[in-house]
């Protein structure tokens, strides 16, 4: 029997026990973040449409094949009366730009400029993605730890005002000490009352950021290592930079722009061929006229003046090439300001770790001598509280500063051009633009990706 009670106790426990979470790691936050961004799903959108672009720019020099169906009425009037003819008309036509002298060229070349400098704000807008995982996740564990400090500290004045209290009691001490213990004590659980509301919006912030739910995350990983020197990660920003690349781009596609401008005003030579059949009733002879036609032509032609438009076209052209070349100039600068500010921001997180670490260390040993001073009666209550605050202040400022150090080295990879999930290796399979470029750069009539884009948006304006 006592051996059936044993195993039955055994049961019990094992059904009983309950397997801790998972924890989620930053490297599953950003997992999370890469998989439920609308935002980067947005921005692949308009890559495709970019994409689009170059199979309509190449599209141009290809032929345009109609049909053009066409009812007439003629009405003569005559001597003898009126006359009235009636034709009906069916036409195969083809037309097609044989050449012009650079221009659609140059329109093909700028689009796909314009596609890569998409891929580049692609590649930014992923950076900002797992950035903002990242500081969702060190906010929550700050605040985390925020909260566990702030319950420990009302359960330590908790206890300081019941020694106060008692001391009261046997007359050691006056009403107001514990007055004092009691108002420090309602001030913390205020300051707990609002670490909690910190911690809540800091998850709501998870959330929104990764598309699920910081019940429990683990411990942050490694810092990642750093260049050698700051300017060492200067000179890897402005070779990284997704936004500088972005840039380098759009210059190159303004400095195209120039050269189709003053194409626009090299002559044009095009073809048509026009085939048909066309079937008239004329009134007089009261019978149906039958005809074939076929029309082939070749058409040059070019713009002598056009009232300035097109001059006016090219200065345009001209101040916007100045315009992208200025904007690439000020967009290096800032991201070299930016490397700069995380790195100094770095340095002085870790400054300030080392030295709030000596705070705890000293302000432990006052708090604990204040607290036997009070006993032996040296100390007022006040001196003890104050000593608690001082301890409790210096391990919060700690907490901030090691979540401000953690973020601080991945700002300083989103400033490098580095927080994509390709650098951070983090395993999973990542967007592939070209993909969708290789089958529409041709301009085909259809494609299947293109039949899967229709889907897709079919099924989100369901969705909305």
């Amino acid at each position: 029997m006592s051996s059936l009670r044993k195993l039955a106790a055994a049961t019990i426990l094992s059904i009983g026990v309950v397997l801790p979470a998972h924890a989620d790691s930053l490297a599953d936050a950003m997992v999370a973040a890469y998989r439920h961004s609308a935002l980067i799903e947005q921005n692949r959108a308009v890559l495709r449409a970019a994409d689009e672009d170059v199979a309509s720019a190449i599209a141009q020099l290809r032929p345009v094949l109609e049909w053009v169906a066409g009812h007439s009425v003629a009405r003569n009037e005559t001597s003898a009366g009126h006359l009235t003819t009636r034709t009906t008309s069916l036409e195969l036509a083809a037309s097609m730009l044989l050449y012009d002298w650079g221009r659609s060229q140059i329109a093909i070349d700028a689009a796909k400029e314009q596609v890569l400098a998409t891929r580049q704000a692609l590649v930014a807008v992923e950076q900002d993605i797992m950035l903002a995982a990242t500081s969702a996740f060190f906010d929550v564990r700050s605040a985390t730890e925020q909260v566990a400090l702030q319950q420990n500290s009302v359960e330590v004045l908790g206890r300081e005002r019941q020694a106060a209290q008692d001391r009261f009691d046997v007359g050691e001490i006056t009403v107001t000490d514990v007055a004092l213990a009691d108002a420090q004590l309602a001030a913390t659980q205020a300051s707990l009352a609002v670490a909690q509301g910190d911690l809540e919006i800091a998850r709501e912030s998870y959330l929104a950021a990764t598309g699920r739910r910081a019940t429990n995350l683990s411990a942050p990983p490694p810092l990642p290592q750093l260049p050698a020197s700051v300017d060492a990660a200067r000179e890897i920003a402005q070779r990284n930079h997704p936004l500088i690349k972005q840039a380098q781009r759009q210059a190159a596609a303004a400095e195209l722009a120039v050269a189709g401008a003053a194409a626009d005003r090299n002559p044009t030579l095009s073809g048509s061929l026009r085939a048909g059949v066309s079937r008239g009733f004329d009134q007089s002879s009261q019978d149906y006229d039958t005809r074939d036609n076929a029309a082939l032509s070749l058409e040059m032609r070019q713009t002598i003046y056009s009232g300035g438009r097109l001059p006016s076209a090219h200065r345009k052209a001209m101040a916007q090439r100045d315009q992208a070349r200025s904007a690439l100039l000020n967009l290096s600068r800032q991201v070299s300001q930016r490397v700069g500010e995380t790195w100094a921001n770095i340095a002085v997180a870790r400054a300030q770790i080392s030295a709030i670490d000596e705070q705890i260390s000293a302000a432990q040993q006052a708090y604990d001598g204040v607290r036997e001073e009070a006993l032996l009666g040296a100390r007022t209550t006040l001196d003890v509280l104050d000593a608690e605050q001082s301890l409790l202040e210096a391990r919060a400022d700690k907490i901030s500063a090691e979540a401000q150090l953690q973020l601080a080295h991945y700002q300083l990879l989103s400033a490098m051009g580095l927080l994509t999930v390709e650098h951070l290796k983090l395993g999973i399979p990542t967007y592939d633009p070209s993909q969708y470029y290789n089958a529409v750069r041709d301009a085909p009539h259809t494609s299947k990706q293109g039949r899967d884009l229709d889907r897709v948006l079919r099924a989100i304006g369901q969705d909305n």
